[in-house]
């Protein structure tokens, strides 16, 4: 019963240790901390909801990503959503994600490529007989500011 309360108090904490942070990244665009101090945080975070799923919530910042988007920009709904890809953070999780992979495409091959992370925005473009016609940031993941 005490790891339970303990698991509990942490996940509370850490929920709103990156609340904050996401507030400071997605809405104020300044950041206090780096990516990988981000990405620890939400790392353990996942650790501990997996161990106790009972204490997941539909509001834990795992349940969503990025920001919702400022309506001042104008809001463009996402025809398919703009989901996030998950990290890696050394060769036993690359080589897990590859097995999963594998296991999945029933054994066929396929190629591979791997680079670092390189933060930036994420859009979501499209263009009809060639021509741009929406441009949107990921925002959500369903809904995006117009740029």
């Amino acid at each position: 019963m005490e790891d339970i309360l303990k698991a509990k108090q942490r996940i509370e904490e850490l929920r709103k240790i990156i609340n904050y942070h996401n507030y400071r990244y997605y809405v104020l665009d300044s950041p206090e901390i780096s990516d990988a101090e981000y990405d620890e945080l939400m790392r353990e975070l996942k650790q501990l909801e997996s161990e106790h799923p009972e204490l997941i919530t539909p509001d834990s910042p795992t349940q969503r990503i990025g920001a919702p988007p400022v309506e001042e920009f104008g809001v463009v709904e996402h025809p398919e959503p703009l989901l996030s890809l998950a990290n890696a953070f050394s060769y036993e999780e690359l080589a897990a994600w590859h097995k999963r992979a594998s296991n999945l495409l029933a054994g066929r091959s396929f190629d591979l490529a791997c680079e670092p992370k390189i933060d930036g925005l994420a859009v979501a473009l499209t263009y009809v007989d060639g021509l741009l016609v929406t441009g949107a940031t990921r925002g959500d993941g369903y809904r995006g500011e117009n740029i």
